[in-house]
């Protein structure tokens, strides 16, 4: 009777970055554990995978056949779902996920509404198989189109099935990949290079690193096709050493591919030899930029440098070399298994496909999503991110990282594709996304950006070096209330001057938070500097901090007030003295009655 309760089953487990922090690891060596106690080891398999993109709920677990979607699991739960939905067969309601509004219990994760809108391709594999196991991307159709490519087709009947596909590169700039390609292709040389960038070093963003610890195989068949493409033997991963899981599951992805003959000398009997390298990146943002990148991995300063020439023609070592990012490398298998109308049936005419997102900020579902080209932010934001938590109002999303923009609600609708993003003064960037509610600061916004990019600058040339220093200077000024409306003009002038003269591609971009700010929530500058007030609070040093009717005069914030600011009568509300105030927050800490507030 026992025997008939027992289900056989694949118990899918996230063994992405943020759910192993979260204590993925733990479950999976409890499950193991509790699976052997009830003798089930031979009927259920324990699957560990990469990254199933909702975050914010991890640790995740799914249960196949039926498919049952677990979160937010800790290692004390698995006895429970072990006993009753693998032995007895019986869902564990309380682990399901549960809407926010309704409360109502969803089984599978396709029922979700921050899966419902995404069309997976890059992430199809993702959070499906076991990164670690090149069979199980195999037995889905891995190395097909490597094998296609290889013994069907010349390189440049490749070039031009990705050069109908529209496919733009996905780190940034979104230039043509296929035209990249050709580029490369038609250069002289006896030796040629390709490299993936896997630097992604923008604040908030991990799509590279989802898809780099969740399906490495995708971006190595993606290389291994683009460099038999512009006829080139070697390439480089060049991985930030921050990513150590991207790095170890590349490591060995390559190991196996090449054990297999699906890399390394005469692949597929085809005469083609590829061999990968990996180069671990220091963390310095500039080296995302191409020529930077090349320094960094030919043992020189990651600093940009001057174009022409482009390094189609002179890149790595002074050979040929292309360079696309990790998004892009792994949508270029399933388009040559698939076909270019395939890939040019999602997304829009001059922006096909899908485009990854990492989702960040004041936003329910913080996670991993793909969406198609053409969505709006609307739809990304609150159908699949679940909108604003708290009861707060949306306020700004910052898309492209610090090269992008910070869009308002007005721009809400706009739809997400590269030409539309260009055109309302943002851009695609590699795909982080920040939500911002109503309690952000948005002058403080660019000033974190700004910071981030001028400490980040290499400081080769002084439009970026001085510039952007110049720039956080006025905005330190004008959070800290000492902004003159002279120092609108001055930060205005400074950051159009810098897109037109850096030398790279960051350091022109650099001032775009900056000038999206001032474009769509200019009358909060203005109250930093007119009425030495922050609207939404956040900058310390324009704080005030009020009593309110609620006070019962017990005296504890005066006694507790550094600089004796606070006066007042036993049992009466008490008064703040703003001119003597020092913002240090010590009344509202010590009020028992939560009657100070912050404006």
């Amino acid at each position: 009777m026992m025997q008939d309760t027992r289900i056989r089953a694949d118990v899918l487990v996230c063994g992405g970055t943020a759910c192993s922090a979260s204590g993925s690891q733990e479950v999976m060596k409890r499950l193991r554990e509790e699976i052997a106690k009830k003798g089930l080891s031979e009927e259920i398999n324990v699957v560990k995978t990469g990254c199933h993109g909702f975050c914010e709920n991890g640790p995740l677990v799914i249960v196949y056949p039926e498919g049952t979607f677990y979160v937010r699991v800790k290692p004390e739960d698995v006895p429970e779902i072990v006993e009753e939905h693998l032995y007895k067969g019986r869902v564990v309601e309380r682990l399901l996920y549960h809407e926010p509004t309704t409360g109502k219990s969803i089984p599978t994760y396709k029922e979700i509404d921050f899966y419902k809108k995404q069309k997976r391709v890059v992430l199809s594999k993702c959070g499906a198989i076991n990164p670690e196991k090149i069979e199980e991307y195999i037995a889905l159709g891995g190395y097909e189109a490597l094998g296609k490519v290889l013994t069907t087709m010349t390189p440049e009947q490749v070039i031009e099935e990705v050069k109908k596909s529209g496919l733009r590169g996905r780190g940034g700039a979104g230039f043509p990949t296929g035209m990249k390609w050709q580029f490369a292709h038609g250069a002289k040389g006896d030796k040629k290079y390709i490299i993936c960038n896997a630097d992604e070093g923008d604040p908030g963003a991990f799509m590279d690193r989802s898809v780099l610890e969740g399906d490495p195989h995708a971006v190595l068949e993606g290389m291994a096709i683009g460099a038999y493409a512009i006829g080139a033997d070697e390439a480089y991963m060049y991985v930030r050493a921050e990513y150590p899981l991207a790095i170890k599951r590349l490591e060995i992805a390559i190991d196996q591919a090449e054990k297999m003959g699906l890399l390394g000398n005469n692949i597929f009997g085809s005469g083609f030899n590829l061999k990968i390298h990996i180069k671990k990146g220091a963390g310095a943002f500039v080296c995302g930029e191409e020529t930077a990148l090349m320094a960094s991995i030919e043992g020189r300063r990651g600093m940009p440098r001057p174009r022409p020439p482009f390094p189609a023609n002179s890149g790595l070592w002074g050979k040929p070399t292309n360079i696309n990012n990790v998004e892009t490398w792994a949508n270029v298998p399933q388009i040559i298994l698939k076909g270019a109308d395939w890939f040019r049936s999602m997304g829009t005419e001059k922006s096909t496909g899908t485009k990854v997102f990492a989702l960040t900020g004041k936003i329910n579902h913080t996670g991993l999503a793909e969406v198609p080209m053409g969505i709006t932010m609307r739809e990304i934001i609150f159908d699949i991110g679940g909108g604003i938590p708290n009861g707060k109002k949306f306020k700004a999303v910052q898309i492209g990282g610090p090269s992008g923009g910070c869009l308002p609600e007005s721009m809400l609708d706009t739809p997400v594709d590269y030409d539309s993003l260009t055109k309302v003064g943002a851009m695609m960037g590699s795909g982080g996304l920040v939500v911002m509610d109503e309690t952000t600061c948005m002058v403080d916004v660019a000033k974190f950006f700004l910071n981030f990019t001028q400490s980040e600058s290499c400081g080769k040339c002084t439009p970026c070096r001085e510039g952007t220093k110049r720039m956080l200077e006025i905005l330190n000024r004008i959070t800290s209330g000492q902004g003159t409306e002279t120092d609108l003009v001055v930060l205005e002038d400074l950051a159009k001057t810098i897109k037109v003269s850096a030398l790279c591609g960051l350091g022109q971009t650099a001032p775009n938070p900056v000038l999206s700010t001032l474009k769509y929530f200019r009358d909060e500058y203005e109250a930093h500097i007119k009425e030495k007030r922050c609207p939404a609070g956040a900058c310390e040093k324009l704080a005030q901090y009020f009593i309110t009717e609620d006070c019962k005069g017990c005296g504890l914030c005066a006694r507790n007030c550094p600089v004796h600011a606070i006066t007042g009568e036993p049992k009466k509300r008490h008064v703040i003295d703003q001119t003597m105030c020092i913002k240090c927050g010590t009344c509202m800490q010590n009020c028992p009655f939560k009657a100070i507030t912050k404006k």
